[in-house]
């Protein structure tokens, strides 16, 4: 058991390895964490009756249900009570992603985000920054970052005719989203997956971090528009776009646009109200403007008008990549959970470490350059969520409350890993969608946009404190 056990440790951290340097070797950091997730599940097996027997003894006896133990009916309790339950909890974020992405192309595809072009019209280099910071900060809270920073880089690339000017406002636009997203429970996969896995709720959430995430994405942006002029050099490319697949009035798009956001407004209360998982909600607004989408395009459904989109196709592969990233480490993270280590590693940090901010902190400077949907994950196998029950008589409860639903270790590890994973270009999905759209080097994003974003994080880490500390 002992001897699996440190392979499942190796193949995992030589996974994580290869996802964090993905720049310079180029394979698929996707393809990777398939990869050691089925490996780390295939070694489990081979150990499986220790592994089941040491972490789910009780449950393994009630399967049983008075049969003799045998090599297939292990097989069958791993793959039915514990495998699957890892599969659940990547389909939930996976669906939700699905739907969330299929209604931004819906959008987009009827030109319901041309408004925004309408708006940065301006010579006005440092305004213009500005403006798409506030519009990338704004959609990326009710959109997911990835997907909006990728949007917002397109605009960027048709406004924008000089190349270094493109790369601040590319960085720009990735802050943004990824402060952005951070501000809600559906704007960036780490925060979703705290909602789904009940350690936060949208409103607790999003007040808890107003404020510091705001900072985060201020502080860096201002220092970013210092390297502009005050106006371009030449009259910046102005596109009037009217959409790919549709013909739409204007009163048209601004309904599909209010059907689409406000429908991703109304998911936290949808889920509040009916108890059903969040991707429920988002699949019904989907459906929703879908139903709208063939209303108004109903002449153009059998055209052949209906085949070019403006959110270029490597794009949409990226899309794909990021699912497939994302069930992956669902399934490494889940076999390395199993084993019990997460579980013996969160007990050496309550004894010894002891602070939510020195934890935090560690997983921001990971998630530099490993992704943090991986650290999220991780650390919420390391420190399950506790339930306030449980802390009554407990002489450690102070601390231990920092674990609750809504305790402040869930939001402050949400700031942490996404404004970690700004620093270097590499540690977000926005990041690697700026790199392979301006190819950005990971040299000159060290050089220009790291140091800004680290101060960013460390004042929005103490705005954190003092919020929670002084004004809760």
């Amino acid at each position: 058991m002992l001897v699996i056990t440190l392979c499942i440790v190796a193949i995992l951290l030589i996974g994580y390895l290869l996802i964090a340097t993905e720049t310079f070797h180029h394979i698929n950091k996707s393809a990777v964490a398939i990869f050691t997730g089925t490996i780390c599940w295939l070694l489990y097996i081979c150990e499986g009756s220790s592994f089941v027997m040491h972490e789910h003894g009780a449950a393994y006896k009630t399967f049983l249900e008075g049969r003799a133990s045998s090599s297939f009916l292990v097989k069958e309790f791993i793959a039915k009570h514990i495998f699957s339950n890892y599969v659940g909890s990547a389909c939930e974020i996976v669906l939700f992603l699905l739907a969330t992405m299929t209604i931004v192309e819906v959008l987009n595809n009827n030109g319901c985000f041309d408004f925004i072009t309408e708006w940065l019209r301006t010579r006005n280099a440092k305004r213009l920054l500005w403006l798409m910071a506030v519009i990338t900060y704004l959609l990326s809270a009710n959109l997911d970052n990835m997907t909006t920073a990728a949007m917002m880089l397109v605009i960027m690339h048709m406004l924008v005719s000089d190349r270094r000017q493109r790369l601040f406002f590319g960085a720009t636009i990735v802050i943004a989203a990824n402060c952005g997203g951070a501000f809600t429970v559906i704007g960036d996969v780490t925060s979703l997956t705290l909602w789904i896995k009940g350690a936060v709720t949208p409103t607790h959430y999003a007040a808890r971090m107003f404020l510091p995430s705001l900072v985060g994405w201020i502080v860096p942006t201002y220092l970013i528009s210092r390297h502009l002029p005050t106006h371009f050099d030449d009259l910046p490319y102005k596109l009037h776009y009217l959409g790919d697949d549709t013909t739409l009035n204007r009163w048209q798009r601004y309904l599909m646009l209010i059907v689409g956001i406000g429908g991703l407004w109304f998911i936290p209360s949808f889920h509040r109200i009916t108890h059903l998982p969040p991707f429920v909600g988002a699949m019904c607004v989907l459906s929703l403007l879908w139903i709208v989408n063939e209303l108004f395009n109903r002449k153009l459904l059998n055209s052949d008008q209906m085949f070019n989109h403006r959110l270029p196709r490597s794009l949409q592969y990226t899309n794909i990549q990021s699912i497939i990233f994302i069930i992956g480490i669902f399934f490494a993270v889940g076999a390395i959970a199993e084993t019990g280590v997460l579980r013996m590693y969160g007990e050496w940090c309550t004894t010894n470490i002891h602070n939510i901010y020195i934890l935090s902190v560690a997983v921001g400077a990971v998630s530099s350059f490993l992704d943090s949907i991986v650290l999220v994950l991780s650390s919420i196998s390391t420190f399950p969520v506790l339930d306030i029950m449980q802390l009554h008589g407990n002489v450690d409860a102070a601390y231990l409350s920092n674990f609750v639903q809504d305790g402040s270790y869930w939001t402050l590890l949400s700031f942490c890993s996404t404004l970690g994973g700004t620093i270097f270009i590499i540690g977000s999905l926005a990041g690697y969608a700026f790199m392979r759209i301006e190819k950005v080097s990971f040299s000159w994003y060290i050089r220009h946009i790291s140091g800004k974003v680290l101060l960013g994080w460390l004042l929005g880490l103490l705005v954190y404190f003092l919020a929670t500390n002084f004004l809760s």
